[in-house]
């Protein structure tokens, strides 16, 4: 449990109303295919991470813009339910929440879309309104569901006062990410597709990954975790590298399970693990992630992780 003394971990995203529709399988271009059931509920990079974070036990700061509309309304009420901190939270009046429309199949693959709505008017007047959590803020976690120049404006700020920036590349431009933007950060964390479009490598194997992270290093990151999904996670920095085999869990939704992996991997660093310790955890939420519904509803507990890390203990 973190004492009333502990800063807040930071994130700057999006924050988004997910819209999730179950079926067996997804539906291929042009078709219909029929469904089991939806749901309505809070999402979004920022959002699904600030939660994650706050489920572990975890003070955390949620910075964003939703809009002035009963998905924000839904979104800041699901915020403050989870215990995650809604002072730096903007309400816009021009435009609406963002808004994420998601398929998910039996398997547990999805497919989205996304209308950034309000994450769109994250900038400078939210950076202002957010100035003492980016003082105070051991860690912040960023991603890019929001403008690019607001992140890196928030990241510096963070860095400027001895803080750990960790970016969450995705969705990936297509054209990769800047040496300035990947040196700009102290961890970049991407999947196998976003690794793919940011060195035109996808990690099919450890030794893909490592391939990879070697590129992403030589284009100025600091360290980096390949999210290989049910085949593990990959991670090298400045002393370590290594692997970490996947967890087994029963799977049936991997929406939230990319986002609640960087929420783990900010709180077992803050709490002070070194990289291979805070990966294995981060694993491990990532992997229970996969066995709930939703994207923030699905952050699993500090109590489920330590379990899962004990019972399957390598």
């Amino acid at each position: 449990m973190a004492s009333s003394k502990t800063r807040a971990i930071a994130v700057f995203g999006s924050v988004n109303a997910d819209v999730t529709g179950f079926c067996d399988r997804l539906p291929k271009p042009g078709e219909t295919v029929p469904g089991t059931r939806y749901s309505i509920a809070l999402g979004g990079k920022g959002a699904n991470q600030a939660a994650a974070v706050a489920r572990l036990d975890y003070p955390v700061q949620m910075i964003g813009c939703i809009g002035n509309d009963s998905f924000g309304l839904m979104a800041r009420t699901s915020l403050g339910s989870l215990g995650v901190g809604r002072d730096h939270l903007v309400a816009s009046e021009k435009a609406s929440t963002g808004v994420a429309l998601i398929n998910v199949d039996a398997h547990a693959e999805n497919s989205i879309v996304v209308i950034a709505g309000a994450n769109a008017a994250v900038d400078q007047t939210v950076i202002d309104h957010a100035a003492a959590a980016l003082r105070e803020a051991p860690i912040l976690l960023a991603q890019l569901e929001v403008p690019l120049v607001a992140s890196m404006t928030a990241a510096a700020k963070i860095r400027g006062n001895g803080g750990l920036v960790i970016l969450d590349p995705a969705p990936a431009p297509s054209g990769g990410l800047s040496s300035d933007v990947l040196s700009a950060v102290d961890i970049v964390t991407p999947n196998e597709t976003e690794t793919e479009a940011l060195v035109g490598v996808r990690p099919e194997s450890s030794a893909d990954a490592a391939a990879a992270s070697k590129l992403l290093q030589s284009r100025g990151a600091t360290a980096v975790v390949i999210k290989l999904g049910r085949r593990g996670a990959y991670y090298r920095g400045r002393d370590a590298e290594g692997f970490v085999p996947p967890f087994t869990v029963k799977a049936i939704n991997s929406v939230g399970a990319g986002d609640c992996f960087n929420g783990g991997l900010a709180v077992a660093l803050a709490r002070g693990a070194d990289l291979p310790k805070a990966v294995r955890f981060a694993a491990a939420c990532g992997a229970l992630a996969t066995t709930g519904k939703g994207g923030a509803e699905a952050a699993p507990t500090l109590a489920a992780v330590e379990a899962l890390l004990e019972s399957q203990r390598n």
